[in-house]
């Protein structure tokens, strides 16, 4: 019987019906797009209605190709820090969408870091708000997920970042990879702090340069969630070859509820 992971925020970051999910993606995507091969991207993790039209424009932009690899912080603190999922499937109103279990195996291989943990991913919502979106666009799809945690100048996040650009190189151009790191950005200050500060991390990001990112949120004790998944995201994709980057879209939640007192940041990058 094989292995699935059963959702654990539908109905509440997104839609949990087939008709309702695949309406709101409608929405939230432009299929029109030219899309490009990319190396990396940026994408947020809030419910739909604050961050999801961040994530599809970024999503509508890019080429889904045959393994993603998604990166993204584990809020509770769950299971081992450096988790790779080891289920056969992860499961959303839209079906079940599979894991490319050669890759994941060698992620776990290659990175003295990484080891395979399922209670990490178990309620965590950062992995999983991105996959409808794959699945939207590309149903072939494989995926591993992989959730971190830990201080913000942890060596780990290099290491796992040269892993994973390691292991893509291997498969190249058998397979071609995708890494998304999944983060929201400063979380519960006003709209002006907050746009101060993600401002000064994402210039970072746009430059490529994570120990300036690590940097700058340790002098502004920017709380964004998902550094980790980002500081790998920049060191793979630099090892992969990256050199541009673009700001597809940075808003706040408090465009889409009007309250600027405490805003969470999103923000939309791709990595090519």
């Amino acid at each position: 019987m094989s292995k699935i992971r059963q959702p654990a925020v539908d109905n509440y970051f997104y839609p949990g019906t087939k008709t309702k999910l695949l309406e709101t993606l409608e929405i939230l995507t432009n299929q029109q797009s030219i899309k490009e091969a990319v190396v990396s991207v940026i994408c947020p993790h809030a419910g739909y209605i604050f961050s999801g039209a961040t994530a599809g424009m970024v999503y509508s932009n890019i080429i889904i190709p045959e393994t993603v690899i998604l990166l993204g912080p584990n809020h509770q603190g769950y299971g081992e820090p450096f988790g790779v999922s080891s289920s056969e499937y992860w499961r959303t109103p839209l079906g079940e969408i599979k894991i490319d279990t050669d890759i994941a195996k060698d992620l776990v291989s290659e990175s003295r870091y990484l080891e395979f943990d399922d209670i990490s991913h178990k309620s965590e919502h950062s992995l999983e708000v991105q996959i409808p979106f794959i699945q939207f666009f590309n149903p072939q799809t494989e995926i591993v997920p992989i959730s971190l945690s830990g201080y913000i100048d942890n060596p780990a996040w290099v290491e796992i970042g040269e892993s994973i650009a390691k292991v893509i190189q291997k498969y190249n151009p058998i397979k071609n990879v995708l890494i998304i790191a999944s983060t929201d950005m400063n979380h519960y200050e006003s709209q002006e702090n907050t746009e101060e500060k993600d401002k000064y991390a994402i210039e970072t990001i746009l430059s490529l340069d994570e120990n300036l990112l690590i940097e700058r949120i340790a002098e502004k004790n920017i709380s964004m969630c998902g550094y980790g998944a980002v500081i790998a995201t920049i060191v793979a994709s630099k090892e992969l070859g990256a050199k541009e980057t673009s700001l597809i879209e940075y808003t706040t939640s408090g465009a889409r509820n009007k309250d600027y007192s405490q805003v969470v940041g999103y923000a939309g990058i791709i990595i090519k």
